[in-house]
C-alpha cells in the first residue's frame, strides 16, 4: 500500500481508531495485524519470507541469549547468513550469475547463465538490517534478548516504516512496542503536520519533477546545460521522494504514540562530505558506521590511517551494492568512498589553502562554497545512481563540459536553453520549481529554531493557516499517478 494512495487515506484512520480503542494486551497484535494487511496489499506471497526470517532471528537472539563463549557466535552467523542468505538469492543472484556468464566469455570459457524469473520483495533490504542489528545487538550484549515473539515481530513489519525505513535500532524502538499508548493530541497533531509536509514534498515537489527527469532520461539531451539541469532536478526528486516517506512514516508513527528516529537533516546544507552522509540516510549511514565500517577497524591488528581508509572506502562500496544490483550503484558507492578518503586526506592542505586565500575573514562565502562543492559532488555521483548502465552515465558525463561553459559564458543562446528548460512538462512547471525554494526557506527556518517543527511557537491562527496553504498547495500542483517511493526498490 502507497502512502500516496487512496486506500492508505482509508487505512490510517481505521488503525488509529481501532488502536486507540483497544485495550493495551490487544495494541499489539492490531498493529502487527496492520502491518500484514498493509505489506500484503503489495505482493502477498512474500509475507511468508519476512516471516520465516523474523522466526529464525527471534530463535537466534534466543540461543545467543541463553549460551557463552564461542558458542554465542555460531547463532550469530545463524542469522547473518540466513539474513544476507536471503538478500543474495533475491537481489543479487542474477547479478552475480549475468557478470560470472561475461567473464567466462571473456576467458573463453563454456558458461550459460542461470537466470531466476522472481521479484525482489518491497523493502527486503530494510527488513533485514533492522533484524540484523537486534541479532548483534544481543550478541555484543548491548539489549536483552525479546521473550515476546509478537512484539519482535512487530519491531520488524511496524507499517509506517517497514518498507523504507528509517532503520531502527531495537534500544530507541523495542521499548516504546511494550508500553500501552494512549491518544496524546499533542503528538498526534505534530504527527499529521509533519505527514503534510512528507505528502508537500512527495505530491508537488518529486513526483512532479519525476514527470520531467523520467521523460528526458528516456531522451537524453545533448546539450550539456540541459544534463546539468536534469542532475540538479533528479538531486531534489530522490530528496524530495525519499525524505517525504520518511516525514511521512515519522509523522504516522506519532499518532499513534511512537517515535521514529530521524533520517534526514538537510543533507544539501553540508559543509564536507562526511557531514553530508550524517545528514542524509541517517537510519542508514550509521548502521553502516556501526556494523561494517567498525568491525573492519577492530578486526585489523595494527590501525594505520590507511586501514581505516580502506575499512571507509570498503564501508561506501557495501553502501553502492545495498541499494541495488547493478554497477552503477557500486560506481555510487565507490565514488562516495573515495570523496571521504580524499577528504580526510587533504584536510589539512584545504585548511591551509582556505587560510592562505583568507576565507576565514568571510565565513559565510566560505561556507557558501563549501556546501556548492558538496552539492556539486553528490549530483555528479546521482548521476551513475539514475542511470540505466554505466555507458548512459558516461554518456552524460561526457557532455557536461559543453554545458558548463554555457553557464559561464552566459550568452543569447544560454538564455534560451535555460528558458526552455524550465518550460519543460507545461508552462506551470516552473510554479512547481518555485515549491523547492520554498522547501528550502521552511528547512532553513527549522535549523534556526533546531526543531522540525518550527510552527509550535507559532500562533495558532498562523498554524492553521499554514496547514491550509499546504493543503490547497497539494490538491492544486500536486501529481496523484500513484508514483512508487523511489527507495521501495531497495
Amino acid at each position: 500500500m502507497l502512502f500516496n494512495s487512496f486506500s492508505f487515506l482509508i487505512f490510517f484512520p481505521i488503525v488509529v481508531i481501532s488502536f486507540f480503542s483497544a485495550p493495551k494486551r490487544f495494541q499489539t497484535v492490531l498493529l502487527l495485524l496492520a502491518s500484514c494487511y498493509f505489506y500484503m496489499a503489495f505482493v502477498p506471497q512474500y509475507i511468508l519470507i519476512l516471516f520465516v526470517l523474523i522466526i529464525i532471528d527471534f530463535f537466534a537472539a534466543q540461543a545467543i541469549g541463553k549460551r557463552i563463549g564461542a558458542e554465542r557466535k555460531k547463532f550469530l552467523w545463524l542469522s547473518i547468513f540466513a539474513n544476507l542468505g536471503m538478500l543474495f538469492v533475491f537481489k543479487y543472484f542474477n547479478f552475480f550469475n549475468v557478470n560470472l556468464a561475461s567473464l567466462s566469455h571473456f576467458l573463453h570459457w563454456n558458461y550459460s547463465p542461470l537466470l531466476l524469473s522472481i521479484v525482489l520483495p518491497l523493502g527486503l533490504s530494510f527488513h533485514i538490517f533492522q533484524s540484523l542489528s537486534y541479532v548483534i545487538e544481543v550478541y555484543r550484549g548491548k539489549y536483552p534478548v525479546e521473550k515476546n515473539f509478537l512484539t519482535y515481530a512487530l519491531y520488524v513489519m511496524f507499517f509506517p516504516q517497514m518498507v523504507a525505513g528509517p532503520i531502527e535500532r531495537p534500544q530507541h524502538f523495542l521499548p516504546q512496542l511494550k508500553n500501552h499508548h494512549q491518544f496524546d493530541s499533542f503528538k498526534a497533531r505534530r504527527g499529521l503536520e509533519r505527514m503534510l509536509w512528507g505528502f508537500f514534498k512527495k505530491l508537488v515537489i518529486a513526483d512532479n519533477l519525476a514527470l520531467v527527469v523520467n521523460g528526458l532520461f528516456g531522451n537524453l539531451p545533448n546539450d550539456g546545460l540541459s544534463l546539468i539541469f536534469l542532475i540538479i532536478l533528479f538531486s531534489y526528486q530522490i530528496y524530495c521522494d525519499f525524505s517525504g516517506y520518511s516525514d511521512i512514516a515519522i509523522g504516522s508513527a506519532l499518532v499513534l504514540g511512537y517515535d521514529l528516529s530521524e533520517n534526514f537533516n538537510r543533507p544539501y546544507a553540508s559543509r564536507s562530505i562526511g557531514e553530508f552522509w550524517r545528514r542524509w540516510h541517517i537510519s542508514l549511514s550509521s548502521w553502516l558506521r556501526d556494523y561494517v565500517y567498525y568491525s573492519l577497524v577492530f578486526s585489523a591488528k595494527k590501525k594505520t590511517q590507511w586501514k581505516m581508509y580502506w575499512a571507509l572506502f570498503i564501508t561506501f562500496l557495501c553502501s553502492g551494492l545495498w541499494h541495488g544490483a547493478n554497477w552503477t550503484f557500486v560506481v555510487w558507492g565507490a565514488l562516495h568512498g573515495i570523496y571521504l578518503v580524499v577528504g580526510s586526506a587533504t584536510k589539512k592542505i584545504r585548511d591551509s589553502l582556505s587560510d592562505y586565500a583568507h576565507l576565514s575573514k568571510f565565513p559565510k562565502l566560505h561556507h557558501t562554497l563549501q556546501i556548492m562543492t558538496v552539492f556539486i559532488l553528490v549530483s555528479f555521483s546521482f548521476i551513475f545512481f539514475r542511470s540505466e548502465s554505466i555507458e548512459q552515465a558516461l554518456q552524460i558525463i561526457s557532455h557536461l563540459g559543453n554545458g558548463v561553459k554555457s553557464v559561464f559564458a552566459f550568452d543569447g543562446k544560454t538564455f534560451e536553453l535555460l528558458k526552455s528548460n524550465f518550460d519543460l512538462a507545461g508552462k506551470t512547471q516552473w510554479v512547481k520549481y518555485c515549491m523547492i525554494v520554498v522547501m528550502e526557506t521552511v528547512q532553513y527556518f527549522q535549523a534556526r529554531k533546531n526543531t522540525f517543527y518550527i510552527f509550535d511557537i507559532m500562533p495558532k491562527a498562523v498554524r492553521y493557516l499554514w496547514y491550509y496553504v499546504l493543503i490547497f498547495t497539494i490538491l492544486i500542483f500536486g501529481y496523484f499517478g500513484k508514483t512508487a517511493f523511489i527507495y521501495f526498490q531497495f
